[in-house]
């Protein structure tokens, strides 16, 4: 509902539109919706008042027309005046236009942001009249929008189309919300089921102050797609919550919860959910887990044959600790988990402690971390170690008990795998002295450190070879000589790849080993600066190096390269 809903309130009182008990009444039952709908919506609700009298209340108040619009013939010309990005954003539409004049209808007489945003964004004087919300909705769904855009043609084309059959394990949470032909609960697995088809790897629902945004994570990058309505915002976050098991009457702190789902007939996905309250409502971040597509073959990760058979000599080390180390979503669990499912083999005992158990593995021990009963990472390693198992992993080391442990237990004749966020392979030693480890345990204990980011491959079906731009060479420092022996490749955007040139994504790696004459440095306790250039005279290939053997290769683009590797060549 427009404007400041208490003194829209005030003003039907005091145009005799409303009684002070009605109003009183409005407000008793709205507070009842513990905060869902104000009492100016309740007073619409009950019937007391119409939306197009509120409307024409508000327009009175700030000395605007009132425009009726059912009926109303817009000139094509000014229809077309306005984007359709344009339109939905700022939820007007354009309604007459007279020089350098525009005339827009909108929903809030109160709403001078819009206007001059309008104003600065269109480079001419932008005039505004009042309609109601639904003829504009009428208008924007007719000359704006396909009908898939809108709510129900989304949940029409979810029940039509027999795109996914989602199932829903969390209808017993709450009776209430059993009934999967409600539209609340359609539309979040239709959310769901639509993520999943991109090969999302996360959903973010977030708040904004007049709409309510969605975006997908696809192959590391965000992609906007089309939203509900703002006021539903409370419905879909609140049908969410019980999903996760979450506390749905909690909205002032962080919570996190797990929804199961069965996608189609064999698919099962995972999702964990995060729930962050922010200014304008609960912030909630879906990490899809797909059991189906986690890859476990070592070779499948992008290795290239000199690389692999370091990784398969190191993962077959007796003792020691190998650390995967890189941002969070770089794909550290993936690696760890296809280097546990190589050495799997029933002469071997393999436990993992992770928070939370992202995929299970077979023939593998899984343990979970529950802070609640005080099932830490340094608590459940240490019960690990007297189950007398070869091989362990840790999910990450955060501090100096976790890293102290892992320690010890390398030492004493386990193979120890885990995680660092930290930006390079050699970076990873100085982490773990920084929290506290002696330098002498961390130089006899580690066996090396891979460093890992994704690159985005190029869409097969719109590759094109490409010049490299003058910014692209001077960059990456490349000569006319070498550019004279290599071709670099781009995607040009098509269907298959939604226009962006990019589908999948491919590992890149830092291999560190840690040899005798590093490891005298470790002990010495040199910086990193010194440890990464002796590492680099013995032939490890930086993230950058790697990087650029995939774009030689026609796998990824120059543009890719900068933008993953930056950081790493400053």
């Amino acid at each position: 509902m427009a404007g400041n809903p208490d003194y829209t309130v005030k003003l039907l009182i005091e145009n005799g539109l409303l009684t002070k008990e009605q109003a009183e009444k409005a407000r008793g039952e709205a507070e009842k919706s513990q905060g869902i709908l104000s009492t100016l919506d309740m007073v619409v609700k009950l019937g007391f008042v119409s939306r197009d009298e509120v409307t024409a209340v508000l327009a009175q108040s700030y000395g605007m027309e009132v425009l009726d619009l059912d009926g109303y013939d817009i000139p094509q010309a000014v229809i077309e005046s306005l984007s359709p990005e344009v339109v939905l954003h700022y939820n007007i539409v354009p309604v007459g236009r007279h020089g350098d004049t525009l005339t827009i209808a909108m929903s809030d007489p109160t709403d001078v942001e819009t206007l001059d945003a309008l104003r600065y964004l269109l480079g001419c004087d932008v005039e505004a009249v009042v309609s109601s919300q639904d003829q504009i909705d009428k208008v924007i769904a007719a000359f704006y929008k396909k009908p898939s855009d809108s709510v129900e043609g989304m949940l029409e084309n979810m029940g039509t189309s027999g795109q996914l059959d989602v199932v829903d394990e969390a209808a017993a949470v709450d009776p209430a919300m059993a009934d999967d032909d409600t539209p609340i609960i359609r539309l979040v697995h239709m959310i769901i089921a639509d993520a999943y088809k991109m090969k999302a790897s996360d959903i973010h629902l977030e708040p904004m102050e007049k709409r309510y945004r969605i975006r997908y994570r696809v192959d590391g990058a965000l992609r906007e797609v089309d939203a509900p309505p703002k006021y539903l915002q409370a419905n879909l976050t609140s049908r969410l919550k019980i999903m996760s098991k979450m506390d749905i009457t909690e909205k002032r702190i962080p919570l996190d919860g797990r929804i199961q789902l069965q996608v189609g007939e064999n698919v099962n996905i995972d999702l964990r959910v995060s729930s962050v309250p922010t200014t304008h409502g609960e912030s909630i971040v879906m990490r899809i887990l797909d059991k189906a597509s986690i890859q476990l073959d070592i070779p499948k990760l992008g290795f290239y044959a000199d690389d692999l058979e370091l990784v398969e000599k190191i993962i077959n080390m007796p003792d020691g600790i190998f650390l995967v180390t890189g941002p969070t979503g770089s794909g550290k669990t993936t690696s760890l988990y296809a280097f546990l499912n190589t050495i799997n083999t029933t002469s071997r005992k393999i436990i993992t402690v992770e928070d939370p158990v992202e995929y299970q593995l077979s023939g593998i021990n899984q343990v979970q971390v529950d802070k609640s009963v005080d099932m830490t990472f340094a608590n459940a390693l240490r019960s690990m170690l007297r189950q007398a198992p070869n091989i362990i992993m840790v999910g990450e080391i955060r501090d100096f008990e976790t890293a102290e442990i892992a320690i010890n237990a390398a030492l004493t004749g386990h193979m120890v795998f885990s995680t660092l966020h930290t930006n390079d392979a050699p970076g990873a030693i100085t982490r773990l002295v920084d929290m506290g480890v002696k330098p002498f345990l961390v130089a006899t204990a580690v066996r090396a450190v891979m460093a890992q980011r994704l690159l985005r491959r190029i869409c097969s079906h719109c590759k094109a070879e490409y010049v490299p731009s003058y910014e692209e060479k001077r960059m990456l420092g490349f000569t006319d000589e070498y550019l004279s022996t290599h071709k670099f490749y781009k995607g040009t955007g098509c269907e298959y790849c939604s226009g962006t040139g990019y589908k999948g994504r491919i590992g890149i790696y830092e291999i560190f080993l840690v040899t005798e004459a590093i490891s005298k440095l470790i002990f010495d306790n040199k910086p990193a600066g010194v440890i990464r250039e002796l590492a680099r005279q013995n032939g490890m290939r930086s993230l950058r190096d790697d990087a650029l053997r995939k774009a030689e290769a026609g796998v990824s683009t120059l543009a890719e390269v900068i933008c993953v590797t930056l950081m790493d060549e400053v």
